[in-house]
């Protein structure tokens, strides 16, 4: 059991960390074509398409082009050798959980960091707004926490209803 838990939370990561690259690579007129609220694991991240919706000056388009293309530049890439290595301890003969915790951390040490640059980013894309901008998109994003609470409201109901069911059934 603990080895699948290793095995899904190593693929989570993994993942993750491949999604949030992509993520990046997004451009802001790519941004433009995905408006509306988006599910999953999007829904979570309410920045991820802060400037959906928001109508941007050619200048401003290319400003913002220019800090993901800045910022895609300085950040490394995915290792390819901590996948490996996380798929060399999972499927070891004997569970390593310091190695694992190890590698898990820096994983975790590195989206943090990627995080962290993003929002930097994401600042300073804000501040090339204007005053009008910036009141549009704090009204996109009060409209999106809105339908995210709805919608984890709907979810935490329906966990509700069916332990309420299972409970009843027994």
């Amino acid at each position: 059991m603990r080895n699948l838990t290793v095995v899904i939370i190593a693929s989570a990561m993994v993942l993750s960390h491949a999604s949030a690259a992509a993520a990046e690579t997004t451009t802001i007129d790519e941004m433009h074509q995905n408006s509306g609220l988006t599910t999953g694991i999007m829904t979570q991240n309410l920045q991820s398409h802060m400037f959906d919706g928001i109508e941007l000056t050619e200048q401003q388009r290319q400003q913002m082009r220019d800090l993901m293309q800045q910022t895609r530049h300085e950040r490394p890439m995915l290792s390819v050798q901590d996948v490996e290595t996380m798929h060399d301890l999972v499927t070891a003969d004997k569970f390593n959980e310091p190695a694992i915790r190890e590698l898990a951390e820096k994983q975790a040490r590195a989206q943090a960091d990627l995080q962290v640059e993003m929002a930097r980013v994401r600042n300073q894309m804000y501040h090339l707004l204007t005053p009008a901008q910036q009141a549009a998109l704090k009204k996109n994003y009060e409209r999106r926490l809105n339908d995210v609470r709805r919608l984890s409201g709907a979810h935490s109901l329906s966990e509700l209803q069916a332990v309420k069911s299972t409970s009843s059934n027994q």
